[in-house]
């Protein structure tokens, strides 16, 4: 038996060496699932040799040594069941050696019998350490009621000594006789596990304010590698956020950046916070940050002894702390830092992150990878947004390229009409294929509207009215193709129901009739035309009455026509609302974005003095 229980030892120190060793090697090009499996195979062998003799004790070291390598490896392919299966067998395999029943099937009891069962003997820190294991796949699975009544025999495994827990990485360890070798030290797992499970506690616990802070910052200073010490200040700064402290919030996130400044997930979370606290330059700042940090190749940090073997994103499963370490793709936050820019004033700014976007975008279409892109808006709505940012950026030619190519690609898309049921009717005689295809039909109609609209302001900066009035006249005949059934939305639709994306979209359509019918307007205007001038900008108003430019040109047009007291009142009620700023609800395309011939309210003032009283 003892030369067969050396021959089996041998065996499981050669695996354990050489597991070991291909893993250090392979985890350099992060390709080590071929060596796991190959591992866990040999070990599975091994284990079945050792099991197919009744539980002796005078090799039940090696065999839990065995079951815990093998376990091991099976946890750092996720294959989390097949452990656990190990990890009971073993338990009931320690119950059948000491004589006692093992017939429970609750997991609880079951390790607390088998500990009870050693304790005292040379066994216990064996069977702690498969323990261990059974924590680190109860927290995989985000079982966190188990992990609380093993925690104070997890804190027994950090004070643990002795040639049991070798992880034999030095020549005088390797050469201590008839000693199980494990391919993973139990009391660094130990760490590891510990701080993976005061952050996905804290996760789960974000509303319970200073108990969980307080465990947090207990956390921050274990021993762990420096990304999750960063998680642990997020998570700080996250529950701070939740107790409406956002300045203390924000100094957490800065801690986490201090400690890993790769750590997005705590840039994002500024930015979230940023704009709740309405601080756009310091949004727009962690924006450009978080793009530049995504853009970054992966780290080659070597990961520390229990990272190599196992990740420590096997045990961050939890979902709660996934959405908060979750973090758009650089293309999102590209196109969050544009529109960002654009709607608060800095358009050059924001013209070159479209224009890097764009280029990314194409790149990627080139290369294949269509799944990146996903979170963003489809690629004409991006064009759209682009060319307004060019627009405001009085470069009408490279906004004129971006409209023609979106015609282009969806003008023989575009439907005859679009009829809609009204979201109020409740009416189910459309099918579902019916109203998806008027919606679809829709965003396309939309699209190429928006692009003839923007084509009408370019030319209307360019002076060709001509050419103005044609595109404006193009946009309002694509607009008036839609149709309610039954009940008509209202005209004075200035802000889109969140409740629907239909909703929206017929804020955008009403938007852009009011917008198209403004333009070709002031074009009229412009080509003293100014009967048909009055007639536009008036229905421009109907469709849209918080328009600043149609109200201050209607009035400058029946100033021209020699009704000056109604060109007055028209000014006055134009000047009672102020011209809303660019949101970020609505596309900026839908929005009015004073590209045109402007007029000085301080020479109309003027005129109205003159005039005197009305």
């Amino acid at each position: 038996m003892m030369s067969l229980l050396a021959k089996w030892t041998q065996e499981n120190n050669e695996l354990a060496f050489n597991c070991k060793q291909q893993n250090d090697e392979l985890n350099r090009d992060h390709n080590n699932l071929f060596s796991h499996r190959r591992c866990s195979s040999d070990f599975h062998k091994l284990l079945r040799k050792i099991q197919g003799i009744p539980p002796h004790s005078d090799h039940a070291q090696l065999e839990l040594s065995v079951v815990y390598n093998a376990c091991v490896c099976l946890t750092a392919l996720s294959q989390f069941e097949e452990a656990e299966l190990l990890l009971t067998q073993a338990a009931h395999r320690v119950l059948e050696l000491a004589g006692e029943d093992r017939g429970t099937s609750d997991p609880s009891v079951l390790w607390r019998a088998a500990l009870k069962s050693v304790a005292g003997t040379a066994l216990h820190r064996h069977v702690l350490s498969l323990l261990c294991l059974q924590w680190g796949i109860w927290l995989a699975k985000s079982c966190l009621n188990p992990i609380k009544e093993f925690q104070e025999e997890m804190s027994l495994l950090e004070g643990q000594g002795g040639a049991v827990w070798d992880d034999c990485r030095t020549e005088a360890k390797e050469k201590i006789p008839n000693s199980p070798r494990l391919v993973l030290d139990p009391r660094r797992l130990a760490e590891l596990l510990k701080i993976c499970t005061a952050i996905v506690q804290g996760a789960e616990r974000l509303n319970e304010g200073w108990n969980t802070l307080s465990a947090l910052q207990a956390a921050a200073a274990l021993p762990a590698p420096r990304a999750l010490i960063a998680y642990t200040h997020l998570l700080s700064g996250s529950c701070l956020a939740h107790m409406n402290r956002p300045q203390m919030a924000l100094q957490c996130f800065r801690r986490a950046l201090e400690t890993d400044p790769r750590c997005a997930c705590a840039l994002y979370q500024s930015t979230l916070l940023y704009r709740q606290l309405g601080n756009v330059q310091a949004e727009i700042q962690a924006l450009r940050i978080l793009h530049s940090t995504l853009l970054l190749p992966p780290t080659t940090e070597p990961a520390p002894a229990a990272g190599r073997l196992l990740s420590p994103s096997l045990f961050l499963c939890s979902q709660s702390l996934g959405s908060l370490l979750s973090v758009p793709s650089a293309l999102s936050v590209l196109h969050s830092l544009a529109l960002k820019c654009v709607i608060h004033d800095r358009v050059s700014e924001g013209v070159e992150n479209y224009l890097d976007l764009l280029a990314a975008l194409r790149s990627e279409e080139q290369h294949g990878a269509h799944g990146v892109v996903s979170t963003l808006p489809k690629l004409p709505h991006l064009y759209l947004e682009a060319g307004a940012a060019l627009l405001m950026a009085r470069r009408p030619a490279d906004c004129m390229a971006l409209c023609d190519e979106v015609i282009g690609t969806i003008l023989d898309l575009l439907p005859d009409k679009v009829l809609l049921e009204h979201p109020e009717d409740g009416s189910v005689a459309e099918s579902r294929e019916e109203r998806e295809e008027a919606e679809s039909g829709l965003v396309r109609l939309l699209w190429a509207a928006a692009a003839y609209l923007l084509l009408g302001h370019c030319y209307a900066q360019q002076e060709d009215w001509k050419q103005a009035v044609s595109h404006y006249t193009r946009c309002f005949n694509l607009l008036v193709k839609v149709h309610c059934k039954k009940k008509a939305f209202s005209p004075q639709v200035s802000a889109p129901d969140k409740e629907s994306n239909q909703g929206v979209d017929l804020c955008v359509l009403q938007r852009l009739k009011g917008l198209s019918l403004a333009g070709r307007g002031i074009s009229f205007a412009q080509m003293d035309r100014l009967r048909e001038a009055l007639r536009d900008l008036h229905l421009g108003l109907q469709a849209l009455p918080e328009g600043v430019s149609a109200g201050q040109w209607c009035g400058e047009v029946l100033w021209r026509l020699d009704r000056r007291r109604e060109a007055a009142a028209c000014w006055e009620k134009t000047w009672s609302h102020t011209c809303p700023p660019l949101a970020e609800a609505l596309p900026v395309y839908a929005q009015e974005l004073q590209s045109g011939p402007l007029l000085d309210p301080t020479e109309l003032r003027s005129r109205l003095k003159e005039l005197g009283p009305l």
